[in-house]
C-alpha cells in the first residue's frame, strides 16, 4: 500500500515563542492539510515514497494502514495553527485523530480508542516516575488521553497516547516540566535498560509545519526488546508513540518513522 499523507495547502506560521522554542530537527516538507469549509472532513491521499527518507522501496517493512482522512470539525471552528484560533486548540473529537490499527494488527483490548486515565499514561514508564506524571497531569489543565495499542504478526507492539490541554502553552508545559526534548526523552520509558537517545536516523519526513516532533531509539545494548518512542506537540495536544520487540534485531526502523508521519499528520 503507498504511503499515506496529507494534501498541500498554504502552512500557517506558528506564533513566535512557538517557534523559538521548536526542535530544529525537522526537514521542510511540503505536506500540510488543506481546509475547504467548517464540517468539512479532509483527506489524506498518497505520496510518492521517495518523499519519505527511508521509505523507498516496495520490500522496506510499511505497515498497511487503511486510507486515512481527518474527521470533520464542528461548525465556524478553525483547525488549529490557523486564524482565529491563537490557542492551537483541535476542536475534533480526540479519538478521531487517532491513527488506526495497520492491517494484520491485534488490537489491545484495554486500549481500543477510547479514553483512559492518567494512570494508564504513567504505567508506560518506570514505576518511580509514576506517582509523579499523575499528579503533573491532575494538577495541570489535561481535558482528555485517548489511546490505540496493537500488536503485529512479527510481535511489535504499539501503543499510541494523544493528550489534550487546556491550549498549547499547557501542552508546552507539560512538555518542560517532562524534559522532553532534543537533549532529553524525559521519563525513560518502561522495560528500557538504559537512557534513550535521539534517532539520528529521523529526517522528519511528512512533518506538519505547525507542529515540532522528538523521536527516540534505545542503543545497543538492550534488553529482551529494543525500545522506540517519539512525542509530537501539535497545538493543545501531545502525542507519545510507543514501540517495542523482542529479538535480537531490535524493533523494526521503517514502520515506526511511518507511525509517526501518519500520527503527525492527522495531529497537524
Amino acid at each position: 500500500m503507498s504511503e499515506q499523507t496529507a494534501t498541500p495547502a498554504v502552512p500557517v506560521p506558528r506564533p513566535p515563542r512557538r517557534m523559538l522554542r521548536a526542535v530544529a530537527r525537522w526537514t521542510t516538507a511540503v505536506l500540510v492539510f488543506g481546509a475547504v469549509g467548517a464540517g468539512t472532513a479532509y483527506g489524506i491521499t498518497s505520496m510518492e515514497r521517495t518523499d519519505v527518507p527511508g521509505l523507498a522501496t516496495e520490500s522496506d517493512g510499511r505497515w498497511d494502514y487503511p486510507k486515512l482522512s481527518l474527521p470533520a470539525l464542528p461548525a465556524d471552528r478553525p483547525r488549529p495553527g490557523s486564524d482565529g484560533n491563537p490557542l492551537e486548540i483541535h476542536y475534533a473529537d480526540l479519538r478521531e485523530l487517532l491513527l488506526p490499527a495497520p492491517a494484520g494488527a491485534t488490537v489491545d483490548k484495554k486500549l481500543k480508542g477510547g479514553w483512559v486515565t492518567p494512570e494508564r499514561f504513567a504505567s508506560e514508564f518506570h514505576e518511580s516516575a509514576r506517582p509523579s506524571i499523575v499528579t503533573r497531569l491532575e494538577e495541570g489543565t489535561l481535558r482528555h488521553i485517548a489511546a490505540r495499542g496493537w500488536t503485529m504478526p512479527d510481535g511489535t507492539s504499539n501503543r499510541i497516547y494523544l493528550l489534550r490541554f487546556g491550549s498549547a502553552e499547557d501542552a508546552d508545559a507539560f512538555r518542560d516540566a517532562r524534559f522532553i526534548g532534543s537533549s532529553s526523552p524525559g521519563d525513560p520509558p518502561l522495560d528500557t535498560q538504559g537512557d534513550l537517545e535521539l534517532d539520528e536516523s529521523w529526517k522528519g519526513g511528512g512533518k506538519v509545519d505547525t507542529t515540532a516532533s522528538y523521536v527516540y531509539v534505545e542503543p545497543k545494548p538492550y534488553g529482551s526488546a529494543q525500545v522506540r518512542e517519539a512525542y509530537v506537540i501539535a497545538g493543545d495536544t501531545l502525542a507519545l508513540v510507543v514501540q517495542s520487540r523482542e529479538g535480537a534485531g531490535g524493533t523494526p526502523r521503517v514502520p515506526f518513522h511511518q507511525t509517526v508521519i501518519l500520527q503527525n499528520q492527522l495531529l497537524g
